[in-house]
């Protein structure tokens, strides 16, 4: 069996209330990198940039529609002006006049139609401009609250990493003045356990709050105080302090 001093033992208390200390951290660390409305924002922030790009696709289509549709408008009034220079020139045949101011009106009509097409795009345009930037305001209020919380949590996980280091050098330190064999088995159990060692107090293990059946407080009664001896229930070892009985 594998023995350690009474007050070497007594020591293990101290070290599992260090690695207590760093297991509650590294649970309040995990919550912070965990935590939901990071997760949530990242969803809203994909569903906004979606509908972002979206929006913005609208708006560049438009206004290659609108390009086309201003060229368009160019190309006929340039045949009207070259029409009605060679109309007002009074030259040619009298039915090459007339030809050419049918044409004319016909290219007003068509521009008058074309301009309309015009005036559409650009209201058209005007409201998709207004929707892709009202998305963009949703897109930087999401992203806005998102660097806000992040930037939070980065802190407060900053400040638990800091405390881990000084507690993780306060475990070294600690644990390099203890039994060499008591602690090997004491970080075998901690790793297999989650819990290394405990108090038996009044005969109940604080390990695993249960109080020992009468059997096994009998063989922890007939072991020697400088024996090593285990928690039937979580499997920690059980420290006995004056009134573990």
């Amino acid at each position: 069996m594998a023995k350690a001093a009474p007050a070497e033992q007594l020591k293990l208390l101290e070290l599992q209330g260090l690695d207590a200390k760093l297991k509650s951290l590294a649970n309040r660390r995990r919550v912070l990198e965990n935590d939901p409305r990071i997760v949530d924002l990242q969803d809203a922030l994909t569903i906004a940039n979606g509908q972002l790009g979206t929006a913005k696709l609208a708006v560049h289509d438009a206004e290659a529609e609108l390009r086309k549709s201003e060229s368009d408008v160019e190309q006929v009034a340039g045949r009207i002006e070259r029409d009605e220079a060679r109309l007002n020139s009074g030259t040619g045949l009298s039915k090459d006049l007339v030809a050419l101011q049918n044409d004319i009106a016909s290219l007003n009509k068509r521009r008058s139609d074309l301009e309309d097409v015009e005036l559409e795009i650009l209201e058209r345009l005007d409201s998709l401009r207004g929707s892709q930037a009202a998305q963009q305001q949703i897109v930087d209020d999401i992203q806005g609250s998102f660097s806000g919380i992040r930037a939070e949590l980065d802190q407060a996980i900053a400040e638990i990493a800091a405390e881990e280091a000084a507690f993780h050098a306060e475990r070294s330190s600690f644990a390099e003045g203890l039994d060499a064999g008591m602690l090997a088995i004491y970080e075998r159990t901690l790793a297999k356990r989650g819990v290394g060692a405990a108090r038996l107090f009044h005969g109940k293990s604080e390990g695993s709050g249960m109080t020992l059946s009468p059997g096994d407080l009998a063989e922890v009664k007939a072991a020697a105080e400088d024996e090593i001896v285990f928690c039937p229930d979580s499997g920690c070892i059980l420290v006995r302090s004056a009134e573990w009985n």
